[in-house]
């Protein structure tokens, strides 16, 4: 870690005390030169605090030059050291590697702790992960050797994110928790804390954790973050274990913390609107839609006049699907509309489709079947622009269609002024249907681009399920109860960037795509039950982006990339 520079009180002793004893005066030039290089030195971290490197690189430059001169070999290793680092931290790191590799040479080298953090970070900055990877590992078992906790706790936070440009799940997990732990050690709770957050968001993607130990990861978290005095930092860790609760639907533990989060970053418009957006989904999710109207009306109107227009349509949405659960259909219809415009203006054929699937589920319920047709129509043509999207979406859709052709013959056969009512379509039953809808659908997969073929994708985030796979998929998550079959979850996680920089999350194996503003770096959150009377307007939980430089596990002080030495 950078440092001050130490102070110079030795040196000047001896030159007092060579002048005194009249040592030659090549002795005391050589003691000017150490203390020319102890000022140096100083400068160059001095520089580094401030972020000025071509000033850190000149001063260094000067002290290695004046280090030449002299006859102590440690000093000219101690500013070639230094002279590499601040190589590295400069950006150039390939003569950074190239000034290290020769400052310790042989088993010696092997041993010194900043020595290896230093080559590792050089590596990790010209792409060769495998060779950081090793030397950070090494400098985390000698800083351990060492006794140096918070070191150790720093060099495993690289080396977790090693591990995640690798996608290496597991690994990056246990890095982090292994940071965690040094820094309990340490007595730093509050770097510990993002580090355990960090590390059970990582758990939960990979997959090969239980839901009991990731969840004691998270709550170990919160419980460490009491610490952290700084209001952002609190609020994004608190968002941060909302959304892996959210994936895990523990939508009401998500709740509670979203609500905490919601005064934190009440000072940041595009952090607020996306934890308003996600406290709106969450209520969804818990089947409180009075409650989640407020949030999802403020997230709305602030994304607008954000400029986030889709995140804007994500919003309306949710109101929308909201808004039908309460029997306001008219309310919903208008929602759903300002979303799909939303969706037009963005060129988003996901979004466009998902909306036009819930405006054709209202249109059912009003019994009014030939404009249902024609949105679910409209939704399968979008559907054939999207990539990623498991067949059961497009089997849905006709099935749906399906519905309306076949409420649509049971009206004309009824005629005009038949008081009879309609049955409604329930998504849990199997309605029969008759020779003439069949054929009709028949026609109309024919019709569509892909045939009966629909684009299948890997599994990702959100799931849109049929009543078939559904009942599989509860019976195999039953350790999880405290979800409301009508639950959706749109939510969106990107903080304080501008829509431009979003990415949207592709589809889940299911169809149900990420609105929201995603990281490539996504988890797999459970299977969300279909409303039994309208389809389920996708809501999506979106990881933050996971920044393989950020610090954010470490203490809230300006970071080096490189450790330095001080001229002893």
């Amino acid at each position: 870690m950078a440092s001050d520079g130490s102070p110079v009180r030795d040196a000047r002793e001896k030159k007092k005390k060579a002048e005194r004893s009249g040592t030659d005066r090549a002795d005391v030039e050589e003691t000017d030169a150490q203390l020319e290089i102890q000022r140096l030195t100083a400068a160059g971290h001095a520089a580094l605090q401030s972020r000025d490197n071509n000033a850190a690189l000149q001063s260094f430059r000067s002290a290695l030059k004046a280090a030449t001169k002299l006859r102590e070999k440690r000093l000219q290793r101690t500013c070639a050291f230094n002279l590499g680092a601040a190589y590295v931290e400069a950006g150039e790191p390939q003569k950074g590697l190239d000034v290290l590799s020769r400052t310790q040479p042989g088993e010696r080298g092997e041993r010194i702790a900043d020595l290896q953090f230093n080559l590792a970070t050089a590596h990790k900055a010209l792409g060769d992960r495998t060779q950081a990877v090793r030397h950070y590992l090494q400098a985390a078992e000698l800083y351990r050797s060492q006794g140096d906790a918070a070191a150790e706790g720093d060099t495993c936070v690289r080396l977790a994110h090693c591990h995640l440009l690798g996608k290496e799940w597991d690994e990056a997990a246990a890095s982090f928790q292994r940071a965690a732990e040094s820094y309990k050690l340490a007595g730093n709770a509050p770097a510990a804390a993002l580090a355990l957050k960090d590390a059970g968001k990582h758990m939960l993607q990979s997959g090969h954790s239980s839901s009991d130990n990731i969840i004691s990861v998270l709550t170990d978290s919160l419980e460490m973050s009491s610490g952290i005095s700084d209001q952002q930092t609190l609020g994004k860790l608190l968002t941060d274990v909302a959304l892996s609760f959210s994936q895990m639907r523990l939508f009401s533990e998500a709740s509670e913390c979203y609500e905490q989060a919601l005064p934190l970053v009440s000072s940041k418009p595009h952090r607020l609107a996306v934890v308003l957006q996600n406290l709106g989904a969450v209520y969804n999710s818990l089947g409180q839609y009075q409650q989640s109207l407020r949030y999802h009306r403020e997230a709305a109107a602030l994304h607008g006049s954000l400029g986030s227009r889709g995140a804007q349509g994500r919003c309306f949405s949710n109101l929308g699907f909201a808004l039908v659960e309460l029997g306001d259909l008219e309310e919903a219809w208008e929602s759903y509309l300002h979303a799909q415009q939303a969706f037009r203006d963005t060129d988003d054929p996901s979004g466009q489709w998902q909306t036009c699937e819930g405006l054709g589920g209202i249109k059912l319920q009003m019994r009014d079947p030939d404009k249902a047709a024609m949105y679910y129509k409209d939704a399968l043509r979008l559907l054939c622009k999207c990539q990623d999207v498991s067949g059961s979406v497009q089997e849905r859709l006709v099935s749906e269609l399906s519905e309306a052709l076949q409420q649509k013959l049971l009206l004309q056969q009824r005629g005009p002024t038949s008081q009879r009512t309609v049955p409604e379509r329930h998504h849990n039953r199997r309605q029969p249907r008759t020779t003439a809808v069949r054929s009709d659908v028949q026609h109309w997969r024919r019709e569509m681009p892909n045939g009966e073929n629909a684009p299948h994708g890997k599994q990702h985030n959100q799931t849109m399920t049929s009543s078939e796979t559904l009942l599989r998929q509860e019976q195999e998550q039953a350790d999880h109860h405290n979800t409301l079959s009508e639950a959706n979850r749109n939510l969106n996680n990107t903080y304080n960037k501008a829509e431009v920089n979003q990415q949207i999350l592709p589809s889940d194996s299911s169809g149900s795509p990420a609105h929201g503003d995603v990281s490539a770096a996504s988890v797999k959150p459970r299977p969300v039950q279909m409303n039994g009377r309208l389809p389920l307007v996708r809501s999506t939980v979106t990881p933050p982006l996971t920044q393989p430089d950020s610090d954010e596990a470490t203490p809230l002080m300006r970071r080096l990339k490189s450790r330095f030495c001080t001229v002893m």
